[in-house]
């Protein structure tokens, strides 16, 4: 999933052409900053090469024709998966900065050592999973719990559905859960993050129980929003703790023999065992630290980070709505047509739609932007120039294009509130949001008489 993403959505992020060009960030950010094949040559070809190699070797591991290879040749093919999507997300710049990406690296570098099927895997490595998962879910309850009051007061569930980046389909239906639910939820959040970590070190079958937990409240969260993969990846990572015990329910009661590690093999896993010590420092100092960070990687390998989201909660969901219009001079009475997004809130009157396990990288950013300008002072009016341009790779990333003939004269950024509708409102209108203006973002803009210019924007 995280090829295809990057496949169909770079030459309007990061192309040659793109809002945030990988050859302007090479140039400018040294390989042992950011360590990346495109150090050594950067073309949109290659880059589309590259996903395509990453996707093929991932279905190839998927349906399991990679087990069927030596233990040496499905360790080099996990290791191609792990340096091809690092070197994308070494150069993804904003549109690759989130929590996920490094989970996605670090899991599949743990993949590296975990050896075929038929190979026993090694308890080291199943034992780093678990020190995986516990970083994953207690410093997401860390960072909660040093952050916004509304977690310590048990309320952040009644803003979280409404104002999380990218509700889905049964987002508004959450939002409207009883006030006291929300409570019960955030409560059972903190025991699941704060607590239940810590069991998954016991022995069978506590630890498989926990993982039961974690898997109970990643599926709450997988039918209540839209976070990209990072819910089914720590789904999967749960899996791996359940133990024979409790997977003896839905598979075969006694596992098939296991051949054991060669001499090698077994010294490369303890050399791993030796790497993630030493880089578990960081993570471990901030996991205890007052200053606590989230979603930090403290290495350019991506390996050993850590994790956490939603420190705070927005009360208010503010959204981007961006315009165009064909009026050669703009004015009061001209009409301005609206551009849809393929996942965020536009059209009230449209729900919420299901993307994960997909990644929808600009709506994302969006929702960052309507927050403060200053997250995308680098690309968003370079991204209605674009629009203006007519540009093809940037109207794929729209669902909506009004303009199918060619570019408007001028385009604008205006600011709304949304709220979502009650149940008397949605079934009177069929509206899922109802919104208000706030204001003006970006001022008409138009490329007419030099390369770009504003009315004026703020």
């Amino acid at each position: 999933m995280a090829f295809v993403v990057a496949r169909n959505q770079f030459r309007a992020l990061i192309g040659e052409r793109g809002l945030l060009p990988v050859p302007r960030f090479v140039a400018a950010v040294p390989f042992k900053r950011s360590p990346s094949l495109f150090h050594w040559r950067y073309s949109d070809r290659l880059f589309e090469a590259v996903t395509w190699v990453g996707a093929l070797a991932s279905t190839a591991v998927l349906v399991g024709a990679v087990d069927r290879a030596p233990l040496w040749g499905a360790m080099l093919a996990w290791a191609l998966l792990w340096a091809l999507y690092l070197s994308i997300v070494n150069v993804g710049q904003v549109w690759y900065g989130f929590g996920w990406e490094s989970l996605l690296l670090e899991m599949g570098f743990l993949a590296v050592f975990l050896g075929p099927s038929r190979s026993a895997p090694p308890v080291v490595v199943l034992w780093l999973l678990r020190w995986l998962l516990f970083r994953l879910e207690f410093g997401a309850g860390l960072i909660k719990l040093r952050g916004d009051s509304c977690w310590r007061d048990l309320t952040c569930l009644y803003y979280h559905h409404e104002t999380q980046p990218m509700p889905n389909p049964l987002s508004w239906y959450f939002h409207h859960l009883p006030r006291g639910l929300h409570k019960v939820e955030v409560a059972a959040n903190h025991f699941a993050q704060l607590v239940v970590p810590f069991a998954l070190f016991t022995p069978q079958p506590v630890a498989g129980v926990a993982a039961a937990v974690v898997i109970v409240t990643q599926s709450w969260l997988l039918l209540s929003g839209n976070f990209s993969w990072l819910n089914a990846a720590t789904v999967t990572l749960a899996l791996a703790v359940l133990g024979d015990s409790l997977l003896g329910h839905v598979g075969h009661p006694s596992p098939p023999y296991l051949a054991g590690p060669p001499l090698w093999y077994e010294v490369v896993v303890l050399a791993l065992l030796a790497v993630v010590a030493i880089l578990s420092w960081w993570p471990a100092r901030n996991l205890v630290s007052r200053r606590q960070v989230m979603n930090a990687s403290f290495n350019r390998w991506h390996l050993v980070n850590t994790y956490g989201a939603f420190g705070s909660v927005t009360r208010v969901r503010n959204e981007i709505v961006v315009e165009g219009t064909d009026d050669d001079e703009p004015s009061d009475a001209s009409a301005w047509k609206e551009y849809e997004f393929k996942a965020k809130p536009g059209d009230p009157k449209r729900r919420p739609p299901q993307i994960a396990p997909y990644h929808l990288r600009l709506d994302w950013l969006m929702w960052f932007a309507a927050l403060s300008p200053a997250y995308a002072e680098s690309w968003f009016v370079p991204f209605l120039v674009k629009v203006l341009e007519g540009d093809g790779p940037t109207l794929k990333l729209l669902r909506h294009n009004p303009f199918p003939t060619g570019p408007p004269a001028f385009v604008r950024a205006r600011l709304y509130r949304y709220q979502f509708t009650d149940g008397a409102e949605r079934r009177r209108s069929g509206a899922w949001w109802r919104r208000t203006l706030i204001g003006e973002l970006v001022a008409p803009l138009t490329l007419r008489g030099r390369n770009a210019s504003a009315t004026g924007n703020r």
